[in-house]
């Protein structure tokens, strides 16, 4: 990993695909697929994988323009953070999706478990190796975490939320370790549902989490949030599933703050983890000044030391206009840029 300087900066993930390449009033237009959605893509299938390279070139451009430290592929080539991965595995039926309640409470339909759920073989590995490719700074991937695809399933195999979990935490241990082997520099998990699903998540969650990252030699990062801010538009103060990832093998763990203006006090309960600090609202795309975006950080500052502190987006910029998205990040960096030279001063 490069060297990163104090409050290194980065986004959670996505980026925003452009108009040309998938059409963006149909994916704000519904709930985030859970199985394939191949309709919202504008170019023919011929030319898809060309022109989701090409915008993913855009995507990791972006992000050195703005003078990110930590970068991603922007998760172009996914209709959702998490079907990309998910859609995958052996196992599930999407041809004959079942359904799932999302965390609004909305039917959606999902891949249907119809036997082992297994990893057929490297799945974000070209990903990986394209973003490795063109950029020389520190690289994140992120691959859907077990226990948020086991919520987002409809088992008619195992017969057990828990046995479900853990098979997709072995696969998620597969992905990860490869994705390491491939050169990613941090790994982080989605787990969003952890937050939506607290008490499932206590109960057989974390369990699942640690088994995906049993092993894993690298630099690894949890995200837990409230949704997407265009879709889920209420933000509670506090996390109902946080605390207990001072337990998770992760390194990392990266949260929201800034839409729910979260008490950033319950920081002292994570002392040992690195903390993605999630400082951009991704609810509105007016684009926050440095100072705003500054401030964010320093209520947290009390409670996490400068060291442990990364600066992020609150959750992915899929839903945001690309110039939001452009302006958003410029301040995240120049946000950072204040605050070095505070605690230089």
């Amino acid at each position: 990993m490069n060297d990163l300087p104090l409050f290194p900066t980065t986004l959670v993930g996505s980026y925003p695909q452009p108009e040309w390449l998938i059409d963006r009033a149909k994916l704000a237009g519904r709930f985030p697929p859970r199985v394939r959605a191949r309709e919202l893509w504008r170019p023919d299938p011929e030319f898809l994988a060309q022109a989701q390279d090409d915008a993913t070139l855009l995507a990791i451009r972006a992000q050195q323009d703005a003078g990110l430290d930590i970068v991603t592929d922007g998760e172009i080539r996914r209709e959702s953070y998490s079907n990309h991965f998910a859609t995958a595995l052996d196992g599930v039926d999407i041809d004959n999706p079942g359904v799932g309640m999302d965390r609004s409470g909305h039917p959606n339909p999902v891949p249907r478990v119809v036997g082992p759920v297994r990893r057929p073989g490297p799945i974000q590995r070209p990903d990986v190796e394209f973003l490795l490719a063109n950029t020389d700074r520190t690289t994140k991937v992120t691959v859907p975490g077990p226990f948020t695809m086991s919520q987002q399933a409809q088992d008619d195999h195992y017969g057990d939320p828990r046995s479900l979990a853990l098979a997709y935490a072995e696969a998620c241990n597969q992905e990860v370790k490869d994705l390491f082997a491939a050169g990613a520099d941090i790994v982080q998990l989605d787990e969003p549902y952890m937050q939506a699903r607290p008490d499932a998540a206590r109960e057989f969650g974390l369990e699942a989490l640690n088994r995906a990252l049993d092993g894993v030699g690298g630099t690894t990062a949890v995200h837990l949030c409230f949704g997407y801010a265009a879709i889920i538009h209420e933000r509670p103060s506090g996390y109902s599933f946080l605390p207990e990832l001072a337990d998770c093998a992760c390194d990392q763990v990266s949260i929201e703050t800034a839409q729910s203006g979260l008490d950033p006090s319950v920081l002292t309960r994570l002392p040992d983890k690195t903390i993605l600090l999630g400082v951009l609202d991704l609810s509105t795309p007016q684009v926050e000044t440095p100072e705003v975006v500054a401030a964010r950080v320093r209520r947290a500052l009390p409670f996490v030391e400068p060291e442990r502190v990364v600066l992020a987006s609150d959750c992915g910029m899929k839903y945001l206009p690309r110039e939001a998205a452009e302006g958003k990040m410029a301040s995240l960096v120049a946000a950072a840029q204040v605050l070095r030279a505070e605690l230089a001063g």
